[in-house]
């Protein structure tokens, strides 16, 4: 008989990022960072397809400029995952992003330290419903509280946490999660312990610069999993130097490999429904979870609305499928393989995943229709034509991010 060990959670109040709930009683989360400019709009958003293909639940991107401030805006209503923005040094970043529709702020309190600052932000965070993590690093601690406690030390990174938290207090803000993440594992470990019994707001675990795998995989692990195992922690990062859809594999295997979430098989993703959606994305994909759950097979399938975007966007997934006028453009790979009526989207996904399941992608490849790939292309520029460049009115949302 299997043992099956249920790690006691330490009890937090809950936040949302989107619709990802987080603390409380909510599964353990995984997060990553894309790795692209975020002004690169569609090669920001393949990394944020591959990521959640990867098991990850939240994305954070940077945001240090403006045009990527604007990448968001036209990011956001593409995602199929809540974005978080990361800022640093600049406070006018953090009002751009929540102005792009961001699901949620990342602040370093050692590099944004005037609490006029710090406060106009939590405002209009407060205004708009979005949470802000605390983003804590040891590598980058406010000088004074390194000369008060005389370096880096987990009293040092809590005290900076503290201080952020009067800050937003001041405001009335209280939609709040934490990290103190250091490069070294002790430090990070007690850190964290230290920071669980000051708090109740829910914590975001992470060794910051684990480095490039093996060696950063064996640390980030050491660390988190020490603090999982003594139910500390309610979302979690691995920061390597690598692809960050290895973060997020590696985050979901420790979380299943610790019994902190179920073991997957079928992969499904969705994209949100946005402007271009030329089906109902949410029973379509409702359609296919029911379609699959039979099949029990080890697949990534992703369901997008659009056939302008979708193939793009999800290429990473095994197999996938895109909507547009009144047909579903069915694709492995992001490649475009047949394109089929609408009503029979959900079959054609099971019969190709059947294919692949039986002989791999390379086989199932052998099955797709010459004029696909074209018939494809010509539906993409009629639907262009028809709604537009900016189906998801984004520029709207940009021209306020340039005017503030």
């Amino acid at each position: 008989m299997q043992h099956q060990t249920r790690y006691q959670r330490r009890p937090t109040r809950q936040i949302h990022v989107g619709d990802v709930a987080i603390g409380g009683d909510a599964p353990v989360s995984v997060q990553s960072m894309t790795t692209t400019k975020t002004a690169d709009v569609d090669g920001t958003l393949a990394q944020i397809y591959a990521l959640a293909a990867a098991g990850c639940d939240i994305v954070r991107c940077t945001c240090n400029e403006i045009e990527a401030a604007e990448g968001l805006a036209r990011i956001i209503p593409r995602s199929p995952v809540p974005i978080i923005a990361d800022i640093h040094h600049q406070y006018r970043m953090a009002l751009a992003a929540l102005e792009a529709g961001v699901h949620g702020l990342r602040l370093n309190p050692g590099n944004i330290r005037r609490p006029e600052h710090i406060k106009a932000v939590a405002r209009e965070a407060k205004d708009r419903g979005v949470p802000i993590r605390i983003g804590v690093n040891g590598g980058s601690l406010d000088p004074a509280l390194y000369e008060a406690h005389g370096g880096v030390t987990p009293e040092a990174m809590v005290a900076s946490a503290l201080q952020e938290l009067a800050y937003f207090a001041e405001v009335g803000f209280d939609d709040v999660k934490i990290s103190v993440k250091a490069s070294n594992v002790p430090l990070m470990i007690d850190a964290y312990r230290l920071l669980s019994e000051t708090v109740d707001h829910p914590l975001h675990l992470g060794v910051t610069e684990a480095g490039p795998p093996p060696g950063g995989l064996i640390k980030a692990t050491a660390g988190i999993a020490t603090l999982l195992a003594e139910g500390i922690g309610d979302t979690i990062r691995y920061s390597l130097t690598a692809d960050p859809v290895e973060e997020a594999r590696a985050g979901r295997q420790l979380l299943e490999a610790m019994g902190l979430r179920e073991r997957r098989g079928l992969d499904l993703i969705a994209c949100p429904s946005c402007g271009r959606a030329e089906v109902d994305v949410i029973q379509v994909a409702n359609d296919a979870q029911r379609a699959f759950e039979a099949l029990d097979l080890p697949i990534q399938v992703a369901v997008m609305g659009c056939v302008v975007n979708g193939p793009g966007e999800a290429r990473e997934a095994d197999l996938g499928i895109a909507a547009g006028r009144r047909r579903g453009h069915l694709f492995v790979k992001g490649k475009v393989v047949k394109v089929v009526p609408e009503d029979e989207m959900v079959d054609a996904l099971v019969e190709w995943a059947k294919l692949i399941a039986d002989g791999g992608v390379e086989e199932a490849m052998r099955h797709a229709d010459a004029g696909a790939a074209a018939e494809a292309e010509a539906d993409r520029r009629a639907l262009l034509d028809v709604q537009g460049a900016d189906a998801n009115r984004s520029e709207q949302r940009v021209e306020v991010i340039r005017n503030l």
